[in-house]
């Protein structure tokens, strides 16, 4: 087993529930092992910051926080990150990353594990190709993490979405309306196609798969004549504007003229990233996080945790954010280099599994949905 004296722990990037419950995780493991554990405020950020502090206190308050097993006790049930987050353009340039070296040489952290998106990741694998062995746990209540089916804070802020649609279905109902409701999801609609089946919206508009609004509006009418009184309609973040509108306001401007139909939109935001988390996001977190540390004891690193087939397992970090930008369709020329065949066909048949999944529960929706 590899020996660390110190390891550094921070989150970046948005926040989502059971971040705490890793923190927490990574913490008591490390410390089992023999290991001290120092939290690093704001994300990279608090690397750089560290970097242009001399007083040693004002560094141990703002940026570098040493960490026991007090001071995680009871974090595991609390939404957001005690250890807070931020994004870090400097972190990105030469003389960003040779302040973050500069203070993990002269604070002894050998190793530092980072949660959350893929921004996150490639900050991850810089500090790894740098000397600093990194491992990054996906925390993002998007799911869209290409190489895991299961990311931190998905669960949490799918439940929060639920109680939120069905206390706008009891306005609805009252009023007889159609409310179309938009969800958060960064581009990927798995929060909005997993939410839109759950509370029995009418029709669900995700960015992965073309909406056919006709059809949509047209069985809007006709449930509607059948007696139905009031309706879900749910659309995802990141569709495409509609006359300068949201895609979400759009549509219910047009289901509103066309079928006679009261109908309101609202858009579901920035909560559904806190508040308690699920949990399985605890679960999830914590066995991550234990892996994390794991993995650096085993002498692993540059690898991102993962869930599979309901299994912790690790991908490689330069693997994960090439099949991330294969799936979103944003490969640039010499994205694969240094692949293998073998490895560029994983990819291909990862992001048409995912996809493929993705199509059948939506086509179920149509049959489910009404």
């Amino acid at each position: 087993m590899v020996k660390f004296r110190k390891i550094g722990i921070l989150s970046s990037g948005g926040d989502a529930p059971g971040m705490n419950a890793a923190i927490r995780a990574v913490t008591r493991r490390a410390i089992s092992q023999g290991m001290e554990v120092v939290g690093i405020l704001g994300g990279y950020a608090g690397l750089i910051g560290a970097a242009n502090e001399k007083d040693p206190e004002v560094i141990r308050q703002k940026y570098l926080r040493p960490l026991d097993t007090h001071s995680v006790s009871n974090i595991v049930t609390r939404g957001g990150t005690i250890l807070y987050s931020s994004r870090c353009p400097e972190f990105k340039t030469k003389e960003g990353m040779e302040k973050a070296l500069r203070v993990c040489e002269e604070n002894q952290i050998d190793a530092i594990i980072a949660i959350g998106g893929d921004g996150t990741f490639r900050g991850a694998t810089d500090l790894t190709n740098h000397g600093i062995p990194s491992i990054g746990i996906p925390g993002t209540i998007d799911n869209d993490i290409t190489a895991t089916e299961l990311t931190i804070g998905f669960d949490s802020a799918l439940n929060t979405a639920l109680r939120m649609i069905d206390d706008l279905r009891d306005t609805a109902e009252s009023h007889a309306r159609c409310i179309v409701a938009e969800v958060m999801g960064n581009g990927c609609g798995l929060l909005s196609l997993y939410a839109g089946i759950a509370t029995g919206a009418v029709c669900i508009a995700i960015p992965e798969i073309p909406f056919d609004r006709e059809r949509a509006i047209q069985k809007i009418a006709s449930i509607r004549a059948q007696g139905k009184r009031g309706m879900i309609a749910i659309c995802g973040e990141g569709l495409p504007c509609t006359d300068g509108q949201p895609y979400g306001q759009g549509l219910a401007r047009e289901i509103q003229d066309r079928t006679g139909i009261d109908t309101r939109f609202n858009k579901i935001g920035h909560i559904i990233r806190g508040g308690d988390p699920s949990l399985r996001d605890r679960l999830t977190a914590t066995q991550m996080g234990v892996e994390a540390v794991n993995m650096l004891l085993e002498g692993r690193s540059n690898v991102v945790m993962c869930v599979n087939e309901n299994r912790i397992a690790t991908v490689d970090i330069n693997f994960a954010l090439a099949l991330d930008k294969m799936y979103k369709n944003k490969l640039e020329d010499g994205d694969l280099d240094g692949f293998s065949s073998y490895q560029v066909a994983q990819m291909k048949a990862r992001c048409e599994y995912r996809h493929a999944k993705i199509e059948q529960l939506y086509k179920m929706s149509y049959d489910i949905c009404i």
